[in-house]
Order: structure tokens, then sequence, then C-alpha cells
């Protein structure tokens, strides 16, 4: 079964002539709209009304997340205000969200991808869907929650977190399909385990699974330990959120179809920026075609990956590899995308404590977890009388202004982030420099298991 299947199996010359048309009214569109790409346009040279479409893409330059800080909240919206339907919010590279948004069409838009997403993986009307993605300004449980409604699931919103509850709901509502992170799923699997639950007493066939790379070794966790077909859904704030991609049920393993009718993918050097042949790795890149709140030219992910086409499949649409790792140091922990310098802004904000601070990665049965060491400031551990101290938590108990300070940093983190992180305090000079002075930011033991 296809959600859209002329859509689906459009013969490739009619897709590109699709995708052409699309994209020259895209790019009149941000011409008209948009200073932000009205100046990319002269600064590169190109004149809207003799643009050529995908022959011209290449000469657009990237956008990257960083467009997104500079002209934040809402100077790359291409309509006024009163127009936008939803706000959501991500993750920046500093401590200002990345904001996004949606018209009312492009909303239509999100839940039919989603709704295409999941007839891939295997969803039919009908059935139940647990949503154990987050609500709120994360995309996925919204966007997850339309688009089952577009196809005619009856959704339960339990959000994500809060194992018990996950676990009574899968064995009184019995539904079919679970929509989470891989890591969760795995959780929630080793729980049933736990607690002597047999994975046929609950009703689960299908796990739609996304907003965090994974393995195949997780898929294989994930499908015995719940006795489900695990698919892989991609999507990312920028461009849409989930629903960008899917893999099908049936070809699991094979690559995840990309909906190219609303995005065009590149995939470029990520050195030179240059495009690659089919099927070599690079960075993703894409383009929204439909969408009018905010579109995007050729957007840097930073994702790593490749494209293929498979003429022998159901589709004619491209499929994109998993995800091999990024081009930057973006660390996705639990399904939140974070950098490092989100950690320093914060503090910077904090008068007791130092610039130097290590991020550190460690993964505690299946799942990641964060914990930051920073060094306090030289003037309190002088007033404590730890100025020669290696620091303990003994000495943190101890002191009120080191409870204060772990406490309030502490917050600030999940609050800024979304993510709880431990929160270690330790005396000058007790974290590693590296031979310019600096200190490596991120340790990810995450591989030493």
């Amino acid at each position: 079964m296809l959600f859209q299947p002329d859509i689906e199996r459009l013969p490739l010359p009619q897709l590109r002539a699709l995708q052409n048309a699309r994209l020259k009214e895209q790019v009149a569109y941000l011409a008209a709209r948009v200073p932000f790409y009205q100046r990319k346009f002269a600064e590169a040279g190109i004149n809207p009304a003799t643009f050529r479409g995908l022959e011209d893409l290449t000469k657009l330059g990237f956008t990257k997340k960083a467009d997104f800080r500079d002209n934040y909240p809402l100077g790359l919206f291409a309509v006024p205000e009163n127009e936008v339907a939803r706000l959501h919010c991500s993750s920046g590279t500093t401590g200002k969200a990345t904001v996004v948004g949606y018209t009312a069409g492009d909303l239509a838009i999100f839940s039919e991808v989603v709704a295409r997403s999941l007839v891939a993986a295997g969803c039919r009307p009908g059935m139940k869907v647990q949503n154990a993605y987050g609500y709120g300004l994360f995309t996925g449980g919204l966007g997850l929650h339309y688009g089952a409604e577009r196809l005619g699931l009856t959704v339960i919103p339990v959000s994500g977190g809060s194992t018990d509850r996950q676990l009574q709901l899968l064995q009184d509502f019995r539904p079919e399909i679970l929509c989470a992170t891989p890591s969760y799923a795995q959780v929630l699997a080793e729980e049933l385990h736990r607690r002597g639950i047999a994975p046929e007493a609950i009703n689960l066939k299908l796990a739609v699974l996304g907003a965090e790379p994974w393995s195949e070794a997780l898929r294989t966790q994930v499908q015995d330990g719940l006795h489900v077909a695990a698919t892989n859904i991609y999507g990312l704030s920028e461009i849409l959120g989930p629903g960008i991609s899917q893999e099908d049920v049936d070809e699991r393993g094979t690559g995840s179809y990309i909906w190219e009718d609303h995005f065009y993918p590149e995939i470029v050097d990520k050195d030179t920026g240059e495009p690659v042949p089919e099927g070599q790795p690079g960075v993703l890149i894409f383009t929204t075609l439909t969408k009018k709140a905010l579109p995007i030219l050729r957007y840097w992910t930073g994702d790593i990956t490749h494209l293929t086409y498979d003429h022998s499949v159901k589709r004619t649409h491209v499929k994109m590899g998993p995800i091999r790792g990024r081009a930057d140091d973006m660390l996705i922990i639990r399904g939140v995308n974070f950098f490092p310098t989100q950690v320093e802004d914060i503090i910077s904000q904090l008068p007791h404590a130092s610039p130097h601070y290590q991020v550190v990665v460690t993964r505690q049965g299946s799942l990641d977890e964060v914990a930051v060491h920073v060094e306090v400031a030289e003037p309190l551990l002088r007033a404590l009388g730890l100025a020669a101290t290696p620091l303990t938590a003994t000495h943190v108990q101890q002191h009120d202004a080191l409870r204060a300070l772990q406490g309030t940093f502490a917050k600030k983190i999940k609050d800024n982030i979304g993510l709880s992180m431990r929160v270690f305090l330790l005396g000058s000079g007790q974290l590693p420099r590296s031979e310019g002075g600096k200190l490596s930011r991120v340790l990810d033991r995450r591989a030493e298991r």
C-alpha cells in the first residue's frame, strides 16, 4: 500500500520537472519576501527572473544553522506573523533556540508527509499508535500526532518518559504501533524483560523510530524485545520535522525514501561543498520546495550519509542511507540536539564558575547520559580556603556556595538545553588542558563499553 501512489511512483523525468517548477517558484517567492535571501541572491549574482531551476541550484550557496541564530527569532520567515499557524523551537548553537514556523498549508503538508511515512512503515487506518515522542516545542510529538490522525490512526498521546505509564498503556490499550526514539524503545523492551512481561502480552506490531541515529544492532534488539518491525523516520526542524524520509517496512536496512516532491536533497563534500557522485558519502543538504512560512534553500544539515536510486523497489524517490555521523560537533542525546558551546554560554553567566569545563558522554544501560565537569573560579575557592585542594563531592556538600553553584548550573542546563545533566564541581587545574592551554571540551565514552 502507498499513501499517494501517483506521487510516490511518479516517473523520474516528471518528478524532476515538478521539482524544477517548484524550485523556480520558491526562489521568486523568497526574492520578494526575505531580505536574507535577497542579499544572498545579490551576492551570488542571481537574477530570480532568469533563474533556471535545478541546474542553477549550486550557485545559491548554503543556509546554515548560524543563519537561524543571526536572524533570531523570525528574520527568515517569509510571511507576516498573523499568517503563522504554529511555532516550534529546537536547540541552537548558542543559548538562542532555532525557531521554525508553519502556515496552515505547511501544517497540512507536514501531516501529509508523516502520513505517507507511516504507511511506508506498515501502518494502516484503524490501528492505534502510542506516541512516545515529546510534545511541546519539539516537532516530533505533534508532527507524528497529526500525521497519524491524517492517516486515520487512533492516537494515544503519551509523550516521552514515564516508563511505568508507557508499559501500563501498552497492556491496557494494546496499540499496534509505537513511535519513539530508538533508545527509548530499547528501554521499553528491556523493562518488559526485567518485569517478566512477555511481548505477547502487549499488541505491538510496528515501531517507528527516529530523532537520533541508531544502528542495525539496536534495531535487532528492539525488534526481538518488542516483537515489532522497526523502521527509521528522519526529519529536522529547520526543514519541517519528522517525515522528510522514511524506511519501507518491507525494505528495512536499504535506506529511507526522501519525499522529493517536497524536499530536494543533495550530498556535498564536507570540506569543499561540492556535489559528490551518487552513492558516495557527504553532507546531506535539503531545499524545501513547498514550505511557505519558512522556506529554506540548500540547508546544511551536518548529517553524513549518501543517496541512491533503487529502480527495483516500490517508489521512484531517492533513498538516503543511515546517518554515519556529523560534520560538526553537535551531540544528539536522547533525541535532543545540543552543542558544547551551549554549556559554555551558560557557564559564562555564572560568576563563580571558571571557563574550564568538559562534557562527558557515557552510556548507562541503553541510554546516553551527559555529565558536565566545571572548575570553580579561583576567588570563590580562595574565600572557602580550598584554593590548593582538589575539590571533592564532600567539599561541595559542606559549603552552601558550592551547592548553590551546582544546583543553579544544573537548572540552567535543563531550562536552556532541555537535558538533565549531572554537574561535578572541580578545583583549579583538575581538568586536563591541551598544549595550547585549552580544555578538550568533549569526552565521548559511549564506544568504550
